[in-house]
């Protein structure tokens, strides 16, 4: 399993009880049921390959030392200071109309936002045909649409992944890789986001991929 250290490279740029000076109160909630992560950087894709399966879990960072948390048992909060409005760049038609308001977890660290990212640091290098994993985001469930993008240099998006134009979309990842990203939904309320990873086993040229999980959003008015 992961070590307590941990390489961050970025590209392009529940449980009753807690230990509450591990981490700021806004950031982590307990609920009867999940784990509220709110702040912090938390991979909300973490791939591992274990006994012969892959495995999709959440590293969560927002405690110290990290730990790892099943999918159900975690809540991704996006609070309301996420919320912008949609630039009238054109090349962010994908995001809505320009003025539109929209709620983005950013790329680059805001430490008063959730910091999603997208992690395969336990996969080695060799395993996997062309050390890649491919994630794919199978369905998108809530009120709005969520798209998940990058930027380069000069402020261009790069798309990731978008629901507003249908499912599913595929992620392509390298191995023992870290990728951050802008997070971006369209309309307040509740998401659920279906997610799997699949790779090619080097060796055997055999089909891998995990089963299909869920994570869980609520994106705050």
């Amino acid at each position: 399993m992961r070590s307590t250290s941990r390489r961050l490279l970025v590209v392009g740029t529940i449980g009753a009880a807690l230990v509450a000076s591990a981490v700021p109160a806004q950031a982590q909630v307990a609920t009867a049921s999940r784990v509220v992560l709110a702040a912090g950087h938390v991979d909300v894709v973490d791939v591992e390959y274990e006994d012969g399966a892959l495995e999709i879990g959440v590293h969560d960072e927002t405690v110290e030392p990290g730990v790892e948390r099943e999918p159900d048992d975690v809540l991704f909060k996006v609070k309301g200071s996420a919320r912008t409005t949609v630039p009238a760049d054109p090349a962010f038609g994908f995001l809505g109309v320009p003025g539109a308001p929209v709620w983005i977890l950013p790329e680059a660290q805001d430490e008063n936002l959730l910091w999603p990212g997208l992690s395969t640091e336990e996969l080695e290098a060799g395993l996997f045909s062309g050390d890649a994993v491919m994630l794919s985001v199978v369905r998108v469930v809530g009120p709005g649409q969520l798209a998940v993008y990058t930027e380069n240099a000069v402020g261009q998006p790069n798309v990731l992944a978008d629901s507003g134009d249908g499912t599913p979309d595929a992620v392509g990842l390298s191995v023992a890789d870290h990728l951050h990203a802008n997070w971006a939904f369209d309309q307040a309320g509740t998401y659920t986001v279906k997610v799997r990873a699949a790779a090619t086993l080097a060796a055997s040229g055999q089909r891998v991929s995990s089963e299909i999980v869920n994570l869980r959003f609520v994106v705050k008015p």
